[in-house]
């Protein structure tokens, strides 16, 4: 049981909203990073925000952040926190409304806890290991999530920034899909695992073990499929946090269209 972990991560999680949420509403400036990737205040005062509240109660756990530099020091760890404090800047920056908060907790290079918030739903959803997925509604109620049992008429979610060749050619292929919509950050996985959408392919270089080990778990707890394309499990707290080739979300094994993960063979 991870329980304490999971409780100071939401509320970790909660005071990093407010912060965002209050910058989210100011003409504030955009940074471009060394990779391309824009951040601003926001990304950086929620990192501040999680990982200060999170040290003074687990001292000794290793740390692996999106804002944060590097050392390696956490390979040493058996428990890290994993975090993206804004997942979907270009999401923040558009002022879509769809980013997110992402705070994952690994344990031997499993993800046993994990929350992500949507701010400006001020909602969120979290899981851990062998207890369920749940989600968190703005009132204050909560209810356990599943994810849809859908064999046909399927919903493809992708990115709005960030789609792959595979992604956009996908509806043509497989007929079963019939809405395709575009949604922003770690969303994308919430609604799968909520059962209002049901696959989701990222199939290229372009994420890392922050944007997706929060939605490894809610996904997987919600009776889901996080998986990579060769349908192996992710590892994490590894010294290359690149999810190469990327990975898969889906509600049922039955519903995976295999010819679209060999299209570059």
């Amino acid at each position: 049981m991870f329980l304490n972990e999971l409780k100071a991560m939401i509320n970790a999680g909660k005071l990093a909203q407010q912060e965002i949420l209050k910058i989210y509403h100011t003409d504030f400036s955009v940074e471009i990073k060394s990779d391309d990737s824009p951040v601003t205040i926001a990304d950086k005062t929620s990192d501040k925000i999680i990982r200060n509240y999170l040290k003074q109660i687990f001292p000794d756990y290793g740390f692996l952040s999106e804002e944060t530099e590097d050392d390696l020091s956490r390979l040493t760890k058996e428990k890290v926190f994993i975090i993206d404090p804004l997942d979907g800047t270009a999401d923040f920056v558009a002022k879509n409304d769809e980013f997110s908060i992402n705070i994952a907790l690994s344990y031997n290079h499993q993800i046993v806890a994990g929350v992500i918030f949507i701010p400006c739903k001020k909602e969120y959803y979290f899981a851990m290991k062998d207890y369920g997925a749940y989600k968190v509604y703005n009132d204050g109620k909560m209810k356990k999530i599943t994810v849809s049992n859908s064999k046909d008429s399927l919903t493809l979610l992708t990115s709005r920034f960030h789609a792959s060749k595979q992604e956009e050619v996908l509806p043509k292929l497989d007929k079963r899909i019939k809405e395709v919509r575009k949604v922003g950050s770690s969303y994308k996985g919430c609604l799968i695992a909520e059962g209002l959408a049901e696959c989701n392919y990222r199939l290229n270089e372009g994420t890392k073990e922050w944007d997706i080990a929060p939605m490894d778990i809610i996904v997987k707890e919600a009776k889901g499929y996080f998986v990579k394309p060769d349908m192996s499990n992710y590892e994490y707290n590894k010294a290359d946090v690149y999810n190469h080739k990327g990975y898969v979300i889906i509600n049922s094994l039955d519903n995976i269209y295999h010819p679209i993960l060999n299209l570059d063979k």
